[in-house]
């Protein structure tokens, strides 16, 4: 299990469902796509769409691309790590 990023704290959350352990499957909060006191995650930065987040349950980091602002084209668009 990785250590929390020096980056995360509790102010900067975005509410994305974690890869790496899935620990929303089933909250009715999240499958009705409102903001959870429960299943949120660190939002350690962001470019334009791009947000390169943190799970506080499983320390899992990845990325995420949103789709919003000043996305990537197809051809440039970064995969989730």
């Amino acid at each position: 299990m990785l250590p929390l990023d020096p980056q995360a704290e509790i102010g900067r959350r975005a509410w994305v469902a974690c890869p790496g352990c899935d620990d929303a499957r089933g909250c009715t909060v999240c499958t009705e796509r409102r903001t959870c006191p429960e299943h949120w995650r660190y939002l350690l930065s962001h470019t334009g769409s791009l947000l390169h987040l943190q799970c506080p349950s499983c320390t899992h980091i990845w990325t995420h691309e949103t789709g919003f602002g000043a996305t990537r084209s197809h051809w440039t668009r970064a995969s989730d790590v």
